[in-house]
């Protein structure tokens, strides 16, 4: 389907919503030369497309598929480290008082990517402060100093260097082993973690073990508790995220909001002009609501696909109601609780959300979790 019928249907919802703000940014549009305005619309169409992908929650496509891999797989030591920090510039600072994890955290995120708002749910329910660097999901200058170019990325000071943590849920688990044993060290960890990588294409890597948080010292029934965190982290990873892109994007109308609510959060007006923000909102949403259909089929939903989100959500709270406690970690969250938290927070501003909230029970658990990250209950733990 060519740029210029996606932009046609683009532009029929154009203004019913923002009438007055296009108008004006067209004019100064319309002004610009042949050549410009050419090269302008490219520069668009492929930036709403990334901003979907990336940062505007083409979740199901960020949550990359099991690497092929070729016959010639090698292991590798996970243990990239910088001498210096990036020269990036710090978007801002979570300082939460009390904090006693003795950590100098950076994350590297896009604030609507689910995968980052895991390790946020992670870092502000254990009261860990961190600093932010918001990376621009088109051009990732932000990214230039590694070669993993996924988000998040932590950054961890230990001594007079740097360590690299990487995957939303390699990140947790290791955090989660050295709050378990401070002693281990931080070097350390990384090595429990080592990459699979496939000779033929570097690029394909897999980090093993991502979901086991390192402890040898567990009783019998802790182990057992750690077996179904683990199950419940993957559900969050492997299913509960793949029904958000269809959902988000389910109607033009419900992609272009979600859209609009991307573009404030995470502040698009600091990254693009006007008309190029115009263009990214409508262009990309366009082009993300014809790739959630793609995704319906993919992952199989139902023709409505709410309701594919309404019964894996009700898994979850019937999961509760069976065992009689507020969270899955008991009377305190645990780390499945934390991820399934932080992906579903991704869409809070979304139509989604607010719906989800109306037709399950989800919402007493959801705003239970809520109030515990901001409150960093989990603080008392690393204590």
């Amino acid at each position: 389907m060519s740029f210029m019928f996606a932009s046609r249907v683009a532009f029929r919802h154009l203004n019913e919503v923002n009438k007055c703000f296009f108008n004006h940014n067209l004019r100064r549009f319309v002004a610009t030369k042949p050549n410009e305005r050419k090269t302008h619309n490219l520069k668009a169409a492929l930036t709403g497309v990334a901003i979907g992908v990336l940062a505007g929650g083409g979740y199901s496509f960020y949550q990359k598929k099991e690497p092929d891999f070729s016959a010639n797989v090698r292991i590798v030591q996970n243990n990239d480290r910088i001498s210096s920090f990036p020269k990036v510039e710090i978007s801002r600072k979570i300082v939460v008082p009390n904090d006693a994890s003795g950590l100098e955290v950076t994350l590297f995120q896009y604030p609507t990517c689910p995968f980052c708002c895991k390790v946020r749910a992670f870092l502000d329910f254990y009261g860990i402060s961190y600093d932010v660097v918001e990376v621009n999901p088109v051009l990732k200058q932000q990214m230039k100093w590694t070669d993993y170019k996924k988000v998040p990325i932590v950054l961890i000071k230990s001594g007079n260097k740097y360590l690299q943590f990487k995957d939303s849920t390699m990140i947790i688990s290791g955090l989660a082993t050295y709050f378990r044993d401070k002693h281990i060290g931080l070097d350390s960890i990384q090595e429990y973690y080592p990459i699979s990588q496939d000779s033929d294409n570097p690029k394909k890597i897999e980090i093993m073990n991502k979901y086991f948080v390192m402890d040898g010292q567990r009783t019998e029934k802790a182990l057992e508790r750690d077996k179904d965190e683990r199950k419940w982290r993957k559900w969050a990873d492997d299913v509960l995220v793949h029904m958000l892109s269809p959902n988000v994007y389910r109607t033009t109308d419900e992609a272009l909001q979600a859209f609009n609510w991307f573009s404030e959060v995470g502040e698009w007006d600091k990254l693009f002009s006007g008309i190029e923000r115009a263009f990214v909102i409508y262009v990309g949403a366009f082009v993300m609501w014809m790739i959630g259909k793609k995704l319906q089929k993919k992952y199989h939903l139902k023709e409505d696909v709410r309701q594919s989100l309404y019964d894996e959500c009700n898994k979850l709270m019937k999961e509760l109601e069976t065992r009689g406690t507020p969270f899955l970690g008991g009377q305190e969250p645990n780390l499945a609780d934390l991820a399934i938290y932080g992906i579903l927070s991704s869409i809070e501003g979304c139509l989604a959300f607010r719906e989800l909230l109306e037709n399950t029970n989800i919402g007493s658990w959801f705003f239970k979790m809520k109030d515990a990250a901001q409150k960093h209950d989990g603080q008392k733990l690393l204590m």
